[in-house]
C-alpha cells in the first residue's frame, strides 16, 4: 500500500528539522571551540577562531592589535560584519589622526558617537580636540563625557586641569549631579590638594549622593578640611551630613558627650587611640578605660577637635575611679590647635567616688580651632597606673553674657 503524501511530507519535515538541528549543534560547537581560540590570545589561534568563524567582528578587531601591517583592512573588515561596532570607527579614526588626515579622523570618531552614545567615544573626541587645541569643542566633549562618566575618568579631568588647572572652571564646564562623577572629581581635587574647590565639591555630593556609600569620603573631606586649619568650612560639611541625617550626631560639643555610641572616623567625634597596656569601651555608661600597668608614660586616652569662637566657655565633666591615686597624671586639657599651646590643664583624675567636676577656660582671638583631650603623663616618682577609669559625660558651654 503506497504511503499517503501526507505521510511522506511529516517524514520529510522530520527529516528537515533533524538536519537544521544537527546544523545548529555543529555551529554551537563550532562557535565554542572559535571562542576557546580566542580566549588562547596569540595571533595564530584568533586566526584559527576566524578560519572557524568568518563573521566573529571581534575577532578582526583583536587580530588588527597582532597584526600591524594590515590593521586597517581588518578593522574596516570588522566594521562591515558589524557597523554599531565603535571600536572599529576609533580605532580608524586615530589611525587617519596618525597619518595626518584629520578630517577623516574627526568624522570617524562622531559616526563612532553616533552609533554608540557612551563613554568612549565621547572621551575620544575630547581628547581629539585637545591634540588639536580645538578647545570650544574640547570641552563640549569633555562636559558630554561627564554625562556619562566611567568608573575611571581620571585621565579626562587630567586633560581639563591641563587646559586649565583653575578648579571652579573645570567645575562650571563639566560637573554634574551625578554622584560616581563628583567621587571622583572630589578624589581628584583632593590629590591636587584644592581644598578651597573639594569644600564647595563636597557639599553638592551630600545633597546628591548616597550615604552608605559616600560617607567615608566626606569624613575624609572633613579630616582634610581640619588639617588645614580651613574650621569654617569643615565645621559646615559636618552639619550639613548631620542635618541630612547622614550621621547620628549632634550638635552638643564635645559631640558623643556621654560615649554612648562607637565614635565615627572624624576628627568632630571621639579619636580613642590603642596601646599595649591600655584598653578604652565607649557605651551606655560611658568611657571605660582600663590601665594594665604596661601603658605608655605619655599617651592621648580620647581626643576630638572644637570649634568654638572666642570668649569664656566652662568645661562639666563627670567621673569615677578605681585603684588609681591621686597625681598620678590624668588630665583634661583644652589645646590650640594652630599653635599647640594648652589653654588650660584640669586636676588630675582621681575619685573613688563619682565625681563632677568643672574647668573654666578662655579661647583667645584667632584661635578658631581647639582639641579636647584627655590625656596620660605619668607623674614623675609614680609608679604606671594599674586601674580603671570611667568617664560618665562631658560638656563644654560658653559663659552667657549679661
Amino acid at each position: 500500500m503506497m504511503p499517503s503524501l501526507r505521510s511522506l511530507a511529516s517524514v520529510a519535515f522530520r527529516i528537515v528539522i533533524a538536519g537544521a538541528c544537527c546544523l545548529g549543534v555543529w555551529y554551537s560547537l563550532e562557535l565554542g571551540r572559535a571562542d576557546s581560540l580566542f580566549r588562547e590570545d596569540t595571533e595564530e589561534s584568533v586566526r584559527s577562531a576566524i578560519r572557524l568563524v568568518p563573521d566573529g567582528w571581534q575577532y578582526y578587531m583583536r587580530l588588527a592589535q597582532f597584526d600591524s601591517q594590515h590593521a586597517r583592512e581588518l578593522l574596516a573588515t570588522a566594521l562591515d560584519i558589524n557597523r554599531f561596532n565603535a571600536q572599529g570607527d576609533i580605532e580608524l579614526g586615530l589611525r587617519d589622526e596618525a597619518d595626518g588626515d584629520l578630517n577623516s579622523a574627526e568624522k570617524r570618531l562622531l559616526a563612532a558617537f553616533e552609533v554608540d552614545q557612551t563613554y568612549l567615544p565621547r572621551s575620544s573626541l575630547a581628547n581629539f580636540y585637545f591634540r588639536h587645541e580645538n578647545l570650544p569643542e574640547f570641552w563640549k566633549w569633555a562636559r558630554s563625557a561627564a554625562e556619562m562618566p566611567s568608573d575611571d575618568i581620571g585621565p579626562l579631568l587630567e586633560l581639563c586641569w591641563r587646559v586649565s588647572p583653575d578648579p571652579e572652571k573645570i567645575t562650571a564646564a563639566i560637573l554634574n549631579d551625578k554622584p560616581e562623577l563628583i567621587r571622583q572629581y572630589l578624589e581628584f581635587l583632593l590629590a591636587k590638594n584644592q581644598l578651597h574647590a573639594v569644600a564647595a565639591v563636597a557639599v553638592r555630593l551630600a545633597h546628591s549622593g548616597d550615604p552608605d556609600s559616600d560617607r567615608t569620603q566626606l569624613f575624609s573631606v572633613v579630616n582634610r578640611l581640619v588639617t588645614a586649619s580651613d574650621t569654617e568650612a569643615a565645621i559646615a560639611l559636618w552639619h550639613l551630613m548631620i542635618d541630612q541625617h547622614w550621621i547620628v550626631a549632634d550638635y552638643t560639643v564635645p559631640n558623643n558627650a556621654n560615649f554612648v555610641r562607637k565614635p565615627l572616623p572624624v576628627t568632630f567625634d571621639w579619636s580613642l587611640p590603642e596601646y599595649p597596656g591600655l584598653n578604652s569601651w565607649p557605651g551606655s555608661s560611658g568611657l571605660a578605660i582600663e590601665f594594665s600597668g604596661s601603658e605608655p608614660e605619655d599617651c592621648t586616652i580620647a581626643e576630638q577637635a572644637l570649634a568654638l569662637t572666642p570668649g569664656g566657655y566652662t568645661m562639666t565633666y563627670a567621673y569615677r575611679t578605681t585603684d588609681i591615686p591621686p597625681a598620678t597624671g590624668i588630665r583634661w586639657q583644652i589645646i590650640d590647635s594652630s599653635s599647640n599651646n594648652i589653654l588650660v590643664d584640669s586636676p588630675d583624675l582621681s575619685s573613688d567616688e563619682l565625681k563632677h567636676s568643672t574647668l573654666a577656660f578662655a579661647v583667645p582671638s584667632g584661635s578658631s580651632l581647639l582639641r579636647l583631650r584627655l590625656g596620660y603623663r605619668r607623674a614623675p616618682g609614680t609608679p604606671r597606673i594599674s586601674g580603671t577609669l570611667v568617664v560618665l559625660s562631658t560638656q563644654i558651654e560658653a559663659h552667657v553674657k549679661l
